[in-house]
């Protein structure tokens, strides 16, 4: 289907809990919503139930069992809050690369971009709804599945650090190959970018369509580029995204849903990341958060950032943690979350004390304040 033939669902069930998305546009909240980034991952023995017999891209090939890990949290926790299962990973994969979860060494692109000349074997024209209508369909099932018990955030990756995977063939300490594309190749380094960005584009006003009611935008890598890279390679496609995906849901007639920046480690960047038309700025645990809010000023709403080794702590300590970073926060234009995604060995009932902790404070700040 191309662009103006998108089958758009109707009638989904009334969304009972809009804290989030309140907090998301900047509207007052009675307490502070909460969910966790990789909330559906392998911190839950339910998770690893489901996904022992199938290959990793199977699953999220899978719109039945991505439903099912997007739900599993939200059965245990009161979480406000769910997030698609997916990765980041399928839009290379659009693209016509090759990605497999190898055991034990995380995902890996058996042929990865080496030369400039590998551009050409890339989709220059990628039709999302064919290549990621699985990942759509997801998203309507999961939307529908969760009843109206709170709202549905879609995602992607950021074109920097989908690059960053496609060139370096999977995890890296440093991105050395990666840079060294953006200083050996910049025209080649944009060229890649832009088609990113514009795929990642089609891909979230897609999800959007299918029923997400707030989408994340990942710049995982971030931190492994200087403030003048930051710059030059990551800053300009994240705006174009915010900017693109807005103007699209506007001609689609689509809701105009709000949009969280996580680009981790990008300390140096927060303040124009507060003015790259996102409603929410996503912070990692190495900022304190009134340095944070005094860079980002007013007019956005914050989201993080506890040190996911924090819930190894016990529980009352949790609860200390999560009362101090309220105070350092704020109560209102804040979502709390941790500032990385949950470790698979985590026990479930810590992540159960941080939500809860959240919750009791925030609405015995709120109502003392």
């Amino acid at each position: 289907m191309e662009g103006g033939e998108r089958l758009v669902p109707k009638g989904f069930p009334k969304l009972k809990n809009d804290t989030f998305l309140r907090a998301a546009r900047g509207e007052e909240t009675e307490h502070t919503p909460v969910w966790c980034m990789r909330q559906a991952g392998r911190y839950l023995p339910e998770f690893r139930e489901t996904r022992a017999a199938q290959d990793f891209f199977a699953t999220c090939r899978s719109p039945k069992l991505c439903c099912e890990l997007t739900l599993q949290p939200l059965r245990r926790f009161p979480l406000d809050a769910a997030i698609i299962f997916s990765d980041i990973l399928v839009v290379p994969q659009a693209l016509g690369m090759e990605v497999v979860m190898v055991p034990g060494k995380g995902p890996t692109f058996p042929e990865p971009l080496k030369e400039v000349e590998d551009l050409l074997k890339l989709r220059k024209k990628v039709d999302v709804t064919a290549e990621l209508g699985y990942v759509f369909q997801a998203i309507t099932l999961t939307r529908h599945s969760l009843e109206g018990k709170v709202p549905l955030i879609g995602f992607s990756g950021a074109p920097w650090t989908l690059m960053s995977y496609m060139i370096e063939g999977g995890g890296s300490t440093t991105m050395s190959k990666a840079k060294s594309w953006l200083y050996r190749h910049p025209e080649a380094s944009h060229q890649l970018l832009r088609l990113l960005a514009d795929v990642v584009t089609d891909y979230l006003v897609g999800q959007v369509a299918a029923g997400a009611q707030a989408l994340q935008l990942f710049e995982s890598h971030a931190g492994h580029l200087g403030p003048e890279q930051f710059q030059e390679f990551a800053l300009p496609y994240i705006r174009d995204i915010a900017r693109g995906v807005k103007s699209k849901l506007k001609a689609e007639a689509l809701p105009l849903v709000p949009m969280i920046i996580f680009a981790k480690d990008a300390h140096y960047a927060l303040g124009d990341l507060a003015q790259a038309g996102y409603e929410v700025v996503g912070l990692d645990w190495t900022i304190r958060p009134q340095e944070a809010r005094a860079q980002t000023g007013k007019d956005v709403t914050l989201q993080g950032n506890l040190d996911p080794c924090a819930l190894y702590a016990p529980k009352e300590k949790i609860g200390e943690l999560v009362k101090k970073m309220l105070e350092g926060f704020g109560t209102q234009r804040y979502i709390a979350n941790l500032g990385h995604g949950l470790y698979p060995d985590m026990n479930p009932e810590h992540v159960g004390a941080f939500v809860e902790a959240v919750h009791a404070h925030s609405h015995h700040i709120n109502k003392h304040s």
